[in-house]
């Protein structure tokens, strides 16, 4: 019968997580069909069928964890669709196979052979509670060691079925450390204990919490941003943007830029121009710390963050650089739908020079990104809100962004930070200037 295997899933990739069964065992299976989906601390992939058949057997449950190279369940080629469908009956489960010799009829009896017993004798009953050996006497408040130690050789000598007995029909009193204390503490029936300090019962506990393990993915973020905090220096630096003239830029051709390009003009695609034109100036942003050297990156590969179901993942916009404003929105727009459908590939999400994020779109006004290590600095977006700021002398209502920059100050110091931000907010201040490309 033809595996199901664990593939070579990427570099650095040795093991996944079955994060779902899509079919049952004895469901019937097309060549190519996804049997079962394997998570990754990047991906998650669909493990297709090679042959056409039936699912004949899952060796490792939903949650378990495989390496590459495991068998994770067979196929039996050739099967028929479950019964019920006039074409026959589907490949038993294992369980049903396992379960078969018990369902089995007795064979009949000879003739003429005498009758068996017609069951077995009853066992001995318990003894009734009155015939139950009494329970040993508590010790008193000031008992001597011996009658404790008398009182546990006669417990000893119980059977199991007494002894549980006797737990059920009577609850001794705790024995205090020191027989002095026991006497002069009232016990715990005459004194209940404070609702605050009783512990709760397994019941209540589970009511009142859920315990879930990590998935690869979570645990992949988790140590990214760990690594990112012990391995770089990090630092952030802010500025607001009002952002007017791109807004009213925005505005004036997005229903043109739709029908054009069949994609929405976002502010993704402005901050993303503005940012490659800040890295030009000020190349330590888009680099990395490689041992002792610092490798300055002369492509422009931008990770743009993606919120999913299964935790932030930022995807990599290739050669950002050479993009017009529309390919870069059907590029987020297309990294996007596949980062929340399940379908990056492992080259979609490494090699990023440079990352944005925008927490605006949930309503941040304001926080500090964490590096994408060992990328030496990340862009981040906030919402839009209309403030009050001083032009010309005048209090005027305008549009602000805020936005921040997490940087390595290994690489980069705080000048070039905030110059970087500087040159962004001038080129979304002024659009033109990404026209001409200044």
């Amino acid at each position: 019968m033809p595996d199901l295997v664990v593939p070579a899933l990427g570099e650095s990739i040795t093991e996944a997580v079955i994060s779902r069964w899509h079919k049952k065992v004895g469901d019937p299976v097309a060549p190519d069909e996804p049997v079962v989906a394997l998570e990754t601390d990047k991906i998650t992939v669909d493990l297709p069928s090679p042959a056409a058949g039936a699912l004949a057997e899952q060796r490792f449950a939903e949650g378990a964890t495989v390496r590459v190279g495991d068998v994770v369940g067979t196929i039996s080629e050739g099967a028929q669709p479950a019964a019920g469908d006039g074409k026959g009956a589907a490949a038993e489960p294992p369980a049903a196979r396992q379960a078969a010799p018990d369902k089995q009829a007795a064979p009949p009896a000879r003739q003429g052979a005498p009758a068996r017993q017609a069951a077995p004798p009853a066992r001995q009953a318990a003894p009734p509670a009155a015939a139950r050996p009494p329970a040993p006497p508590a010790p008193s408040p000031g008992a001597g060691s011996d009658n404790g130690e008398r009182s546990h050789a006669a417990s000893r000598r119980l059977s199991p079925s007494m002894r549980r007995a006797q737990r059920e029909e009577t609850t001794p009193p705790p024995i205090a450390a020191d027989p002095r204390a026991a006497a002069s503490t009232p016990t715990a029936a005459a004194t209940p204990a404070p609702a605050h300090a009783r512990a709760p019962s397994p019941a209540g506990a589970a009511e009142r919490e859920d315990v879930v393990p990590m998935t690869p993915i979570r645990k992949r973020i988790a140590e990214r941003l760990l690594e990112a905090q012990q391995s770089a220096a990090t630092l952030t630096t802010f500025n607001e943007v009002d952002m007017t003239r791109v807004m009213a830029l925005r505005d004036r051709f997005k229903q043109e830029f739709a029908d054009r390009h069949g994609v929405k003009l976002g502010f993704m695609s402005f901050f993303v121009k503005a940012s490659i034109a800040a890295l030009e100036l000020f190349p330590g942003l888009n680099a990395e710390v490689r041992g002792d050297a610092i490798v300055y990156k002369k492509h422009y590969d931008l990770g743009v963050a993606v919120s999913t179901e299964r935790g932030l993942i930022v995807p990599v916009l290739r050669e950002a650089d050479r993009l017009s404003f529309a390919e870069i929105e059907l590029g987020i727009g297309e990294l996007a739908t596949r980062a929340r459908n399940g379908k990056l590939g492992l080259d979609d999400l490494v090699g990023g020079t440079f990352s944005i994020t925008n927490g605006g779109i949930y309503g941040s006004m304001m926080s500090t990104p964490m590096l994408n290590y060992p990328q030496t600095g990340i862009l981040g977006m906030h919402n839009i809100v209309e403030r009050p700021v001083a032009i010309g002398g005048q209090v005027q209502i305008r549009p602000i962004m805020y936005v921040a920059l997490t940087y390595d100050h290994r690489v980069v110091d705080g000048r070039e930070a905030v110059s970087f931000l500087v040159a962004v907010k001038q080129r979304i201040e002024d659009p033109d200037r990404l026209m001409f490309a200044l």
